[in-house]
């Protein structure tokens, strides 16, 4: 077995058996391809044992959140149609480690998407419909002490997402100011607006189309992208009751479970 390998079953064993060291015997902190190597080697594994792939998640599309890691780029993860909370739906308290919340823009393609130069433009020409979510993320890696290679080998900490029920065409949103505001038992806990995703939502998921379609993959019809976090994410806690509104895009919400 491979040291990547290795690192990829102490990831997947994490998930029950609890949070684990920093992965900096294998990978360090910058080690991009080390970390990618490791989530495809987990992605084909889960993929292989019966799971569906539903679409992708961009994390780090927050310049302060880069600079804090030490990188200039966003990455990205594996969402699962396993991950998906219905709207209002409740989110067991034993599934996560250490979760957190965030609220993001979250597209649905309508076409495929294969163009290794894709602009925002093309990203909004494939589209089917946008919807508010919030994401779930969680760390396999103890207190949350992750490098980039940490969080990208360890699936871009994600774990679970919601889409709202408004579905909205593309066509005259404005995903730039939009605002968002997150509430945990009704107190807001975030703030923040569509330029704050890498400047525009669909910047971020043009990225994403160009790093897939560079490898020979590209992004298909009815994937769910979540474009990345509109405000700082807040950690949550059995019995939480978690709403977030963006403007244009309407309210999507959950609630932690007693266990």
């Amino acid at each position: 077995m491979s040291s990547y390998e290795t690192v990829a079953a102490r990831l997947r064993d994490a998930y029950k058996g609890g949070a684990v060291l920093p992965l900096r015997d294998v990978l360090a902190p910058d080690d991009a391809a080390g970390a990618y190597a490791v989530q495809d080697i987990n992605t084909r594994f889960w993929a292989g044992n019966g799971r569906v792939i539903a679409g992708r998640k961009i994390g780090l599309t927050s310049k302060a959140v880069q600079a804090q890691l030490g990188v200039n780029q966003p990455d990205f993860g594996t969402l699962f149609a396993d991950m998906a909370i219905a709207d209002g739906g409740v989110l067991a308290a034993n599934a996560v480690l250490q979760p957190k919340a965030e609220a993001e823009v979250a597209i649905v393609l309508g076409r495929d998407l294969n163009n290794p130069e894709a602009t925002p433009e093309d990203v909004a020409a494939a589209i089917d419909y946008v919807s508010a979510a919030i994401e779930i993320v969680d760390s396999r890696i103890a207190d949350w002490k992750i490098t980039f290679a940490d969080t990208v080998a360890d699936n871009g900490s994600s774990a679970f997402y919601v889409l709202g029920q408004d579905r909205h065409e593309v066509a005259g949103l404005d995903l730039y100011t939009c605002g968002m505001a997150m509430t945990v038992n009704g107190a807001i806990v975030s703030v923040g607006a569509g330029a704050a995703c890498l400047g525009h939502p669909l910047t971020a998921a043009a990225w994403l189309a160009r790093t897939f379609a560079k490898a020979g993959e590209g992004l298909k019809a009815g994937d769910v992208i979540l474009t990345g976090a509109l405000g700082p994410m807040a950690a949550v806690k059995p019995g939480d009751v978690i709403e977030a509104q963006i403007g244009g895009l309407g309210k999507v919400g959950f609630s932690v479970g007693s266990k």
